[in-house]
């Protein structure tokens, strides 16, 4: 791509992707650490009287912000990383047989689609959401080998597409879990006959959405450590810095968890 139409291109990509970025992980906050802990605190009437009001237009903005973040990153992705074998392939391997960007941009979205499947399989099947979620990590590690040792991407790809990895699963759980059951809930509520807590629709809506706050704090790791190139993904343990960036991220999601559970009302 001709350069200056190609910078002018990122930088407006990758503005919108931060401000719809913002848009839907800040509606992602909101729902789990404020709106989570405000509802079991009102009766059934103002529940009857807010919420249908309230939800469906904090979920407008949280759908939508979730499907332009993945669509400006997909694109943003292509722009920085598909056009170039230099900016994709590490060091060394940019010229071997099958060393493709556009043949791994095709794998890629593949996996992505494959991946939210079986995730999705996983999570239906095992009783045991935990140990379910702890398989997804595994596939997930695997996913990340297999750019790295297979598709042979660079350090500031391989952070990227761990970014992106999460991020695409995080925005089909919006549109493709959370959202559908939303729908169903705020119908209840509306009609008089409010779900129970522990109905189908509305365990797997709180558990998916938990599954993304806990995603979303690694993701933005990734999705800035191009800065660091020196201390994060061109060291020759990059792999283990990521796995300690995951769960640094896990362990502050779950301790913002605990401290919203505290924070009290006037």
């Amino acid at each position: 791509m001709h350069e200056p139409l190609n910078t002018i291109l990122n930088l407006i990509f990758r503005w919108a992707h931060v401000v719809a970025g913002i848009v839907w992980i800040g509606h992602l906050y909101f729902f789990n650490w404020v709106n989570g802990y405000f509802q079991p605190t009102i009766d059934g009437p103002t529940k009857k009287a807010v919420n249908p009001e309230l939800l469906p237009r904090a979920l407008f903005w949280f759908r939508w912000g979730a499907a332009w973040t993945w669509i400006t990153g997909i694109l943003l992705a292509g722009i920085v990383y598909y056009q170039s074998k230099q900016e994709l392939f590490e060091s060394g391997f940019q010229d071997l047989k099958g060393s493709n960007p556009w043949l791994w941009l095709a794998i890629l979205l593949v996996t992505l689609a494959v991946g939210f499947v079986i995730y999705n399989a996983i999570m239906k099947a095992l009783s045991n959401k935990n140990v379910a979620a702890a398989i997804c990590l595994v596939l997930y590690a695997g996913v990340w080998l297999l750019l790295e040792h297979v598709g042979h991407y660079g350090g500031r790809a391989l952070y990227a597409h761990g970014g992106m990895i999460f991020g695409t699963i995080m925005a089909l759980n919006v549109w493709m879990v959370i959202w559908p059951n939303q729908k169903k809930i705020i119908s209840a509520l509306k009609a008089g006959t409010p779900l129970a807590a522990d109905s189908p629709e509305v365990k797997i809506a709180g558990l998916r959405s938990r599954h993304n706050t806990y995603m979303s704090v690694p993701l933005v790791f990734f999705m800035i450590s191009y800065h660091y190139g020196a201390t994060m993904y061109s060291n020759p343990a990059r792999d283990l810095c990521a796995a300690g960036v995951v769960v640094i991220g896990f362990v502050a999601t779950w301790l913002m968890y605990k401290k919203a559970a505290k924070v009290k009302g006037f």
